[in-house]
């Protein structure tokens, strides 16, 4: 099972780990792309103001733009350590025990502007860049990764359930992924779509999915794995799911 989660905005600051190897991380097949981006956003950071009008940033997050500048040299740390934010607070991968810490690394990826896709023990920097960005001398991000990125995910002999947000899903559509939305419900029964806390509601089930005994292969196994956990999903379509969460 792969489950994709969406990445974050903000990320852990430092990390233990040596600086970025693009040859270590998984799917090489990505490594000329990423190497192509690393470049382009180290070299844009020589530019502030040209990287915060790219990168949709206020001066007040000048920061960011150093870390861009930083990708080379600076310490590395897991890609699901160095993701945070509400559905990274959900998923809690610190409090795993190892047995479903070791699942996790193997069953949860993370969809990435700067990578591709990560797997949870890739070793990569801090850095600010988000989906719907542009890069001056490269363009869309969606006209990167498309073509390379939609290869490696249609090649997953794994059941595969997205939980990407919209600007990431633009990046490699998965045919065939499990798709998962969030829905709160009223007292008299009428549900409509979550927003703001949609992302941990997704923590909570990529977390299920992680500790799982055993590897769900089917959308009968998520559904069997998110009940035992106290989550309500259900089955909206033969590869759609929804989490339903009482108002």
């Amino acid at each position: 099972m792969l489950v994709l989660l969406p990445p974050s905005e903000t990320k852990s600051a430092g990390g233990s780990g040596a600086p970025l190897d693009l040859g270590g991380l998984s799917h090489p097949e990505l490594t000329g792309t990423r190497r192509r981006l690393v470049d382009a956003l180290s070299t844009l950071a020589d530019d502030v103001p040209a990287s915060l009008d790219a990168l949709g940033l206020s001066e007040r997050q000048v920061e960011e733009v150093q870390r861009n500048a930083e990708l080379w040299d600076a310490p590395t740390a897991p890609a699901l350590e160095r993701y945070t934010g509400v559905l990274y607070d959900a998923l809690d991968v610190q409090s795993l025990s190892a047995v479903e810490r070791k699942q996790a690394d193997a069953r949860l990826a993370v969809a990435s502007a700067l990578f591709g896709i990560v797997r949870g023990t890739d070793a990569i920097p801090a850095y600010r860049l988000s989906g719907g960005s542009s890069l001056p001398g490269v363009g869309t991000l969606r006209s990167v990764w498309r073509p390379v990125l939609e290869p490696v995910l249609a090649a997953a002999d794994d059941l595969v359930v997205d939980l990407r947000s919209g600007a990431y899903a633009a990046l490699a559509k998965i045919p065939g992924a499990v798709s998962v939305r969030v829905l709160s419900e009223d007292a008299t029964g009428k549900r409509k779509v979550v927003s703001h806390h949609n992302k941990a509601h997704k923590g909570k089930l990529a977390r299920a999915l992680a500790q799982a005994p055993d590897e769900p292969e089917s959308v009968d196994d998520i559904l069997a794995v998110a009940g035992e956990a106290g989550l309500q999903v259900e089955r909206e379509a033969d590869r759609a799911l929804c989490v339903v969460v009482r108002a």
